[in-house]
């Protein structure tokens, strides 16, 4: 009698074949994940969310990140290159920086760098003329080379619609003449002339126009040297960024 073969099963010791089609394609579902990330701003609340359902698919643990780890978000105008930013800490708009980068560029064609400095932050653009460019010791009378160079900025100042506030500052040395009681009188009366001269001579919207006295109460450098004096004794023309404004 012939006798029945027995038949014998071999168990495999690794995973289903199953498993591995799908962890092919958890890690097609990554690496999508990654460039989406590596391509946008991030905002950080939306990250940990998708940071804690992509760990929850591949290991069903929460994946929010150590409360140590900053995620730094994108920034589209590659602030870090350029000079006279001013970190705040918040994002600078890229069309500000854009505005800004246009605005450096006539500065430099003009020759006018060695005589006015040009920052930015999130609020906006900052032109910023030493005293001995517009006027005379203790005056408020603009002069032929602060004519000249009122004339380049407003070319600049034309071309955008945004606000504009001219803020006066001075040093700590005591003011008291028959035209200007304290150093208050005298930084508000240069912002006024600025902006007067804008307005009247070069055809600025008023409307957009304001002026801002700051007296001694605001130095950019101690007042113990007259070389610190003189960086003190300013002029700012800065011009807003609108979409700031609209939301303050």
């Amino acid at each position: 009698m012939a006798r029945k073969r027995k038949t014998t099963f071999i168990e495999s010791s690794g995973s289903p074949g199953w498993m591995t089609t799908f962890s092919d394609l958890m890690t097609l579902l990554l690496t999508f994940f990654i460039l989406l990330f590596s391509m946008s701003s991030v905002v950080e609340s939306k990250f940990d969310q998708a940071s804690a359902s992509m760990s929850l698919a591949f290991t069903g643990q929460d994946g929010l990140l150590p409360e140590e780890t900053t995620v730094v978000p994108t920034n589209n105008g590659d602030v870090e290159e350029i000079e006279g930013v001013e970190t705040t800490g918040e994002e600078i708009p890229p069309e500000l920086v854009e505005m800004y980068k246009e605005m450096e560029k006539e500065l430099k064609e003009q020759g006018m760098e060695g005589n006015i400095s040009i920052k930015i932050d999130s609020e906006g653009i900052y032109l910023d003329i030493k005293d001995s460019i517009l006027f005379t010791s203790g005056s408020a009378d603009i002069v032929g080379s602060g004519k000249e160079t009122l004339d380049n900025l407003a070319e600049l100042i034309n071309q955008v619609p945004n606000e504009v506030i001219i803020e006066g500052y001075t040093d700590n040395v005591p003011m008291s003449n028959a035209q200007y009681a304290s150093n208050w009188e005298l930084s508000t009366s240069r912002a006024v002339s600025v902006l007067r001269y804008l307005s009247e001579e070069k055809q600025v919207d008023p409307t957009r126009l304001s002026a801002r006295g700051y007296g001694e109460y605001q130095p950019i450098a101690p007042n113990d040297t007259a070389k610190n004096r003189a960086e003190n004794r300013r002029v700012n023309i800065v011009i807003l960024y609108e979409e700031f404004k609209e939301e303050s």
